[in-house]
C-alpha cells in the first residue's frame, strides 16, 4: 500500500542532463567574460589574456569532468574520488541555472530536487561509506508523527508510545535494534543543531525533496543519504516512510 502512495522514483538522468546544460551556458558566459576582459588585460601585461583564458578553461574542464564523473557513477562504471569531493560544491553553484533551464521546458523544481537526491544517494553509495551504527544519525520530519498524537517527540523521541499509528514508533524500534541515534526535527535549523551536537560520521535523512536537497548540502562535507517520505495526505501532514527502503539503506551504510 505504501509503495502505491509513494511518488514515482525520480530519474537521475534528469538532473544530470540539466547540470550539463547549465555547464554549457556557464562556459559560454565565461568565454564572454574572457572576450570582454581581453583588451584591458592585454594593456596590463601581454600574456595576461592567455593566462586568464587558461584559468577559465581549467575551471570549465574540471566542472565538466565532475558532472561526467556522476554520469559514470549512474552507468556503474569506475569513477574518480577526486571529483566526488567537489560534486556538491558544483551542484550548489549550478543548481539555480539548472532550475531556470528546467522551467523553460516545463520541468517542475520538485522533479529536479528529487532527481538531485537520487544522484546524491548514488554518489554516497559509490563512495563506499560505512560507519558504526552508534555514529549514524537518522533524522525524520515532525510531520511523520500522527497529527492527533498528544505526545511531543520533537525534542525527545523517547516520548513516543509506539502505538503503531505512525512510523515514528517503527524508527524507534529500529534504533533500539541497530543502535543508531534517532531524532525528530521540526525544521532545518533544529536539524543542523542536532547534527552539530551529535557529531555523527554520517546522516540518513527522511524528508521531502526540497528539505532533503537543502539538508544534504547544508551538512556537506558530512556524508548524508536521503529517503523520500510518502505524502498520502499532502505535504507536511501525516506523512509516512517506506520502512523497507529505510532498512535497505541502513544495511548498506552500517558496518
Amino acid at each position: 500500500m505504501l509503495r502505491t502512495l509513494a511518488a514515482v522514483r525520480p530519474k537521475k538522468r534528469l538532473f544530470l542532463g540539466l547540470l550539463l546544460a547549465a555547464e554549457f551556458f556557464v562556459a559560454l558566459a565565461l568565454y564572454g567574460l574572457w572576450i570582454i576582459c581581453c583588451p584591458g588585460l592585454a594593456n596590463i601585461f601581454e600574456y595576461l589574456p592567455a593566462v586568464f583564458g587558461a584559468f577559465l578553461i581549467f575551471i570549465s574542464t574540471f566542472s565538466f569532468g565532475t558532472v561526467c564523473n556522476m554520469v559514470l557513477a549512474i552507468k556503474g562504471l569506475p569513477t574518480l574520488k577526486l571529483f566526488h569531493r567537489y560534486s556538491f560544491a558544483l551542484i550548489k553553484f549550478l543548481f539555480p541555472v539548472a532550475v531556470r533551464i528546467g522551467k523553460i521546458f516545463g520541468i517542475k523544481r520538485r522533479q529536479i530536487e528529487g532527481s538531485f537526491v537520487a544522484v546524491s544517494n548514488l554518489i554516497f553509495m559509490k563512495s563506499g561509506i560505512k560507519v558504526p551504527a552508534k555514529r549514524l544519525l537518522v533524522l525524520s520530519p515532525h510531520c511523520l508523527q500522527l497529527s492527533s498524537c498528544p505526545h511531543k517527540i520533537t525534542r525527545d523521541p523517547n516520548n513516543c508510545k509506539r502505538c503503531g499509528g505512525c512510523n515514528v514508533g517503527d524508527l524507534m524500534k529500529l534504533s533500539d535494534e541497530l543502535g543508531f541515534t534517532f531524532f525528530v526535527a521540526t525544521g532545518g535549523t533544529l536539524a543542523r543543531q542536532v547534527v552539530k551536537k551529535n557529531r555523527p560520521q554520517a546522516v540518513l535523512a527522511i524528508a521531502c525533496e526540497r528539505d532533503l536537497m537543502s539538508g544534504i548540502q547544508d551538512v556537506y562535507p558530512l556524508p548524508a543519504v536521503g529517503v523520500l517520505n510518502i505524502r498520502p495526505n499532502g505535504p507536511c501532514y501525516n506523512t509516512r516512510v517506506d520502512m523497507e527502503e529505510v532498512r535497505r539503506v541502513l544495511a548498506q551504510i552500517i558496518e
